[in-house]
């Protein structure tokens, strides 16, 4: 193979690609079998189970037990909108993750005790084995699942205070933000840190995704006067949703 030449099963799946995206073989379709990808291109039966693969984890294609290999259905990628903490009033938990005021949505959430593992210790500066708050959220738009959420706030911080759990008490179900600043503690600052991963079959059994979809992985953590008061990992199906910051000129 000569420098720049693909290997033939990505050759096969780059044309196989192009022929999903212009239509050739719309949604819903039956992927050639391998036999047939085998014949038309001139390969091996390795070389047509590789461009399958390839296929499936870009996640254009699914297997249906018993019948075959289909073309999905392209979903229209909607936004996510990110403006980093709004201290005034009414910050929720679903405003806080998308900013986008024109978009309703509702959340489930549960909150625990934990220790801080190593890279959650970390993030919020403090010995791995502390205890944390760690409160977990799914968020949906219209019913249904558009992200999760996994906080942790160190109990150093809030613990035998009233915001100590995040969605009970006084100022439950408000922002990060907003309920620190009950407890005299000032959020000034705010970090994201955006990747991708494929997604953990927990994480794509909430959102609805199949086995090697890729989501987004926004990393956010809230400072005050420099100290992590909180951190969390958002996660987001990269196949149907955009994140769109908007940051303030000063």
């Amino acid at each position: 193979m000569t420098f720049g030449e693909q290997p033939a099963y990505l050759r096969v799946a780059g044309d196989l690609r192009k022929k999903i995206v212009d239509g050739s073989l719309p949604p819903h379709t039956r992927l050639p079998s391998q036999a047939r990808i085998r014949e038309e291109y001139g390969v091996s039966d390795t070389v047509a189970l590789e461009a399958r693969k390839v296929l499936m984890a870009e996640g254009l294609v699914e297997g249906r037990s018993g019948s075959g290999t289909y073309v999905r259905e392209r979903p229209v990628p909607r936004r996510v909108s990110r403006s980093g903490y709004r201290p005034s009033g009414g910050a929720t938990p679903f405003r806080q993750e998308q900013a986008d005021a024109s978009v309703r949505g509702t959340w489930e959430s549960s909150s625990e005790q934990a220790e801080a593992g190593a890279v959650i210790a970390d993030r919020l500066a403090i010995q791995a084995g502390e205890r944390v708050m760690r409160t977990r959220y799914l968020f949906r738009e219209g019913g249904e699942p558009m992200m999760l959420s996994t906080s942790w706030e160190p109990l150093a911080v809030t613990g035998r205070t009233p915001v100590m759990l995040p969605e009970e008490g006084p100022l439950g179900g408000m922002g990060v933000a907003e309920r620190m600043r009950a407890i005299d503690v000032i959020v000034d600052n705010v970090t994201e840190e955006v990747g991708a991963r494929p997604g953990l079959a927990e994480e794509l059994h909430l959102l609805g995704g199949v086995p090697g979809h890729v989501v987004l992985v926004i990393q956010r953590t809230y400072f005050a006067s420099g100290r992590p008061v909180e951190t969390a990992d958002v996660v987001i199906p990269a196949d149907r949703y955009r994140v769109a910051y908007h940051l303030p000129v000063k």
